[in-house]
């Protein structure tokens, strides 16, 4: 039977997490003796096992007690370890990592965060997006310009109906590490039952099921980073050059606005959005007297998963002039659902970096685990330094979600609510292709958006893994893909994305959405 993990005395309420913090404050030395006696107390207290105290309980004590480096994470245990076999040729690639420039600026981290903390104030959204695993060999400038360009234009259309700025992070320059359900794979080859290494993304092998290209390679990591700032050169340049210019709807396909499946109504709103979007660009050039793209510097971010330690604390360092370490990898990296234990290695790892976080949050998470996570995360409460990436699953958020946003609210954590509604829906067609349903994917996006305003909470953004180009890896939307349209341009290494047609279509669903609220609050 499961028992209770909160005591109620009068009108307080206790968590078993709250009680280990209100003792070790009141009590500056703590070890294996004095926990010892407290802990079965606390048990008692809330009706918890013992066992189940102890992680929170070392959690807690590593958190205060133990000093902290970019290598500290190497005394932990590893989620989702992936072992180089070749030890020379790995500290070789690290030792160069190290030497090599920042990828990022602090100042640019810091800007971030002070966006993200407006974000938790309702003052600003963010969109973060792009591909599932970047391939070393996708960079290209037609690769990029299709991500860059399916993120402005949603970037738009969100800008329209929220009315506040958006922030653009892209789920690229780094993005090559993925964790994977087994550690190992297994195909008919020949037939003959082969099972080699899982891909574990580009820095670490490579997607080809063959034993050569399924090898963890060392030197990919500094590939990875090689194109990471190819990517980032690229970008920056786009940004600042003249690729505003795509903000004029004239450049966007909307084809899928004539689709069936889309009602009058909803048409007829969409395209009022568009045609307000082209107004305001043609005001704001009218203004200025000249073209939008000569005034409009469009920022871009750049997000990855922080799987692979090794690549991202070579590039970990204090900067001039400010306080702390900065992985300078990336702006915002963020934690997996499969990494983020307490007492591992990588929440270790993540506790000392000054950059805002990720944490991506399933529908096991509890009250008292999230409030250990943002504990040890930020203990400072930072505005802008914790996001908590919400991937639950459709039909989950009116359960899970308001325990978790009552238990950050007593504690008065900032932190901004993201839905992440890809990630827990996952489905495997009749044919056996892996895919997921855009229908399903705006549904949950929907309930997590509504519960969190039941919860006087808000959205403060969103997570997609998405695409600029015409593949067919979602199932629905305006697009019309079905099942049987998914082998026609599945190009996906890793999971299904949504297609340009998709992401545009969600954009606008939001926008409508987001539109409501403010006329809402407006009232």
């Amino acid at each position: 039977m499961k028992v209770p993990s909160t005591v109620t005395e009068g009108h307080l309420s206790f968590s078993s997490h709250n009680l280990i913090v209100m003792y070790k404050r009141r009590n500056a030395t703590f070890n294996t003796k004095t926990s010892a006696l407290i802990l079965p107390t606390i048990a008692v207290v809330c009706s918890v096992h013992c066992a189940d105290l102890i992680p929170t309980f070392m959690a807690d004590k590593f958190e205060t007690s133990s000093p902290w480096s970019p290598l500290s994470w190497q005394s932990r245990p590893e989620a989702q370890k992936v072992d180089y076999p070749d030890s020379a040729a790995t500290a070789s690639a690290v030792a160069s990592l190290r030497a090599l420039p920042p990828l990022v600026t602090s100042w640019e981290i810091e800007r971030l965060k002070s966006q993200l903390a407006e974000a938790q104030e309702g003052k600003r959204f963010l969109l973060h997006g792009g591909d599932c695993a970047e391939r070393i060999e996708e960079c290209t400038p037609e690769s990029l310009s299709a991500k860059l360009k399916i993120l402005l234009q949603m970037s738009l259309v969100l800008i329209q109906g929220a009315k506040r700025p958006v922030i653009r992070v892209g789920r690229f320059a780094g993005q090559y590490a993925k964790p994977r359900s087994s550690p190992v794979e297994t195909r008919e080859v020949g037939g003959t039952s082969l099972s080699l290494p899982s891909y574990f993304g580009d820095l670490y092998n490579r997607p080809e099921f063959t034993a050569a290209a399924r090898c963890p390679d060392p030197m990919l990591m500094l590939r990875g980073y090689e194109r990471a700032a190819a990517t980032l050169n690229f970008i920056r340049s786009l940004s600042a050059g003249g690729f505003a210019d795509l903000h004029h709807p004239e450049y966007w396909n909307l084809a899928f606005f004539k689709h069936a499946s889309l009602t009058p109504q909803r048409r007829l709103q969409y395209e009022q959005m568009v045609r307000d979007i082209a107004a305001a660009m043609e005001f704001m050039e009218a203004v200025g007297e000249q073209h939008i793209s000569d005034f409009s510097r469009v920022e871009f971010y750049t997000s990855h998963e922080g799987l692979n330690l090794l690549y991202e604390s070579a590039q970990t360092r204090t900067v001039p002039r400010r306080d702390g370490y900065y992985n300078l990898t990336t702006h915002l990296p963020w934690i997996g659902e499969r990494t983020r234990q307490l007492t591992g290695a990588h929440i270790e790892y993540f506790r000392g970096i000054s950059n805002p976080v990720g944490v991506k949050i399933g529908p096991k998470c509890t009250p008292d685990e999230l409030l250990s996570l943002a504990n040890t995360l930020n203990p400072a409460k930072e505005k802008g330094k914790l996001v908590l990436i919400l991937r639950l699953g459709a039909g989950k958020a009116a359960i899970v979600l308001p325990p978790l946003v009552a238990a950050i609210q007593d504690s008065a954590h900032p932190v901004l609510w993201v839905s992440d509604p890809m990630h827990g829906n996952g489905i495997t067609a009749a044919n056996g292709i892996k895919t997921r349903s855009f229908d399903t994917i705006a549904q949950e996006l929907e309930e997590v958006a509504s519960t969190l305003t039941t919860s006087a909470a808000r959205l403060g953004g969103v997570h997609f893994e998405l695409t600029g180009d015409d593949v067919t890896e979602c199932v629905g939307g305006a697009s019309g893909i079905t099942e049987a349209h998914l082998s026609t341009n599945y190009a996906s290494v890793c999971d299904p994305r949504l297609n340009y047609a998709q992401a545009l279509e969600i954009a606008f669903m939001l926008a409508s959405r987001l539109a409501a609220e403010s006329s809402k609050r407006g009232k």
